[in-house]
């Protein structure tokens, strides 16, 4: 990152100035001093961008995740729905006669027991899904601190 050798640059030039005697004071060259931070002031907006967009970029993420975690456990839950509302029709439209209805009354639950296993695997497969989006998500912005963090610690 070029901001940190104009840092590194800026400190040169102290560590360069002449000493004043009996001072901890340096004198340095005040044009070559503004250069230093004129190309400082240039080069910091684009990297204040940068993090903006990691930033931004980072909450979308996060929000497209979250958005397709809800929209599958929708999709899970009327599904679910749709085929307990078979497993009803088919119910009503087999109540004849006594062993009629009890092959009815077992296959609606097996049926309802059907349905409540692939909703709970939707819903499982959503969640995992969302934690595997979020834990990518979550590497990359550690990733991204740890080299702000170094970033910080080298200006320090």
């Amino acid at each position: 990152m070029e901001i940190f050798t104009l840092i590194e640059n800026l400190e040169d030039l102290l560590e360069s100035g002449a000493k004043v005697p009996f001072s901890s004071k340096v004198m340095v060259d005040i044009d070559e001093l503004r250069e230093v931070l004129e190309d400082i002031r240039l080069k910091l907006p684009d990297e204040l961008k940068q993090a903006k967009w990691v930033k931004d970029e980072r909450q979308r993420i996060i929000a497209d995740a979250e958005k397709e975690a809800e929209d599958m456990i929708k999709d899970a839950k009327n599904q679910a729905d749709d085929m307990i509302k078979d497993a009803k029709k088919q119910i009503v439209n087999m109540v004849d006669d006594n062993v009629i209805t009890k092959q009815a009354l077992a296959q609606k639950e097996e049926i309802i027991e059907n349905a409540n296993r692939v909703s709970k695997e939707i819903s499982v497969g959503t969640r995992d899904y969302a934690d595997a989006i979020l834990e990518k998500v979550e590497d990359v912005l550690r990733e991204s601190l740890e080299i702000v963090h170094n970033n910080r610690n080298e200006l320090k």
